[in-house]
């Protein structure tokens, strides 16, 4: 979001990748109300990468009873929880009530609805109103929308059961979808547009409350956070040319938005030849060209919260979350 947005920091934020966020308006000034379509859409086109990511966490963690999604956004990825671990009860925290409600209305399309619940207010912070610590706490891409991105690691840690399992997915590499020469323009314009992301996304990050820098090294923060049995995991999205309908739209979204945000930092030449992508009478659109493709890749950073003299995780189905 996707979860989930956003513009891809190796999965960067805003609304491309998703993910969230305790997606709020505070922030970034994004209404993830209104970009919520756009992150369904994301989440659903990396469902393969996400399915093969939970079914590797599936067998680091045993038969958990709560899952909480932290920066659940629309709730594709609180749904796949819902799939793979049958029987578990799965939040979705997150900080936009609208995503929320539809990620509740996903829950009851797919039939888990009886045990997804919702809790709506600022990560990590909400999380505190859990009823039953987590058995495992999930944080994809929403980690970097706080200020302290250690002292989020800490309290996601501290809301976990003994045993219990927290995955940050941050990190992995920026998407691809075109080739470096596209036939006009000049070639490498994939390259130049991820120099002004990375730009933006260290101002969003000065900009936070409270932000602290931090090495962005992910096992040694939750290292930091008093986790152990740490472990990394990369997958992939790889969908080759030519690009099914879905991955052409979201690579038109894509540049839709880049052009709309970022446009102004880039030159001349480079904006000419994002509009030229964008115009779907132009046959060397991304609407039309056979060469669009998409590949991604998205890091999942895992460890676990020490027994502490306790046998397993805890016992029982935990009860309900905050109501929808």
């Amino acid at each position: 979001m996707a979860h989930h947005d956003h513009p891809h920091h190796g999965d960067r934020h805003d609304n491309r990748h998703g993910h969230h966020h305790g997606h709020d308006t505070t922030h970034t000034g994004t209404d993830w109300a209104e970009v919520a379509s756009l992150l369904e859409a994301e989440a659903e086109l990396f469902t393969p990468l996400y399915e093969r990511a939970l079914a590797w966490l599936a067998k680091e963690v045993t038969a958990p009873g709560l899952v909480v999604d932290a920066g659940s956004g629309p709730g594709v990825i609180s749904c796949l929880f819902a799939e793979v671990f049958e029987g578990a009860r799965i939040v979705a925290a997150d900080g936009s009530a609208p995503l929320l409600e539809r990620a509740a209305e996903r829950a009851a399309r797919y039939g888990v609805g009886d045990r997804f619940g919702t809790l709506t207010g600022e990560l990590p912070g909400v999380l505190d109103d859990l009823e039953y610590p987590a058995d495992l706490l999930w944080a994809s891409r929403s980690v970097h929308h706080l200020g302290d991105q250690r002292a989020a690691l800490a309290a996601y840690a501290a809301r976990l059961a003994p045993g219990g399992t927290l995955a940050v997915v941050e990190g992995g590499l920026p998407a691809r979808y075109l080739p470096r020469d596209i036939g006009f323009g000049r070639p490498g314009l994939q390259a130049r547009i991820d120099a002004v992301e990375a730009d933006w996304f260290t101002r969003m990050r000065t900009e936070l409350p409270d932000s602290v820098a931090h090495t962005e090294d992910w096992p040694a923060l939750l290292t930091a956070a008093g986790l152990h049995h740490g472990r990394s995991r990369t997958f992939l999205l790889d969908l080759p040319a030519p690009a099914p309908d879905r991955a052409r739209a979201h690579v038109v979204a894509t540049l839709t938005r880049t052009r709309d945000r970022l446009a102004g930092e880039l030159d001349a030449d480079d904006r000419a030849t994002l509009d030229r992508l964008l115009d779907p009478a132009d046959e060397a659109s991304v609407h039309h060209r056979p060469d669009v493709f998409y590949l991604a890749a998205h890091t999942v950073h895992t460890a676990v919260r020490p027994v502490q003299g306790r046998s397993g995780p805890a016992e029982g189905l935990p009860g309900p979350a905050t109501p929808h």
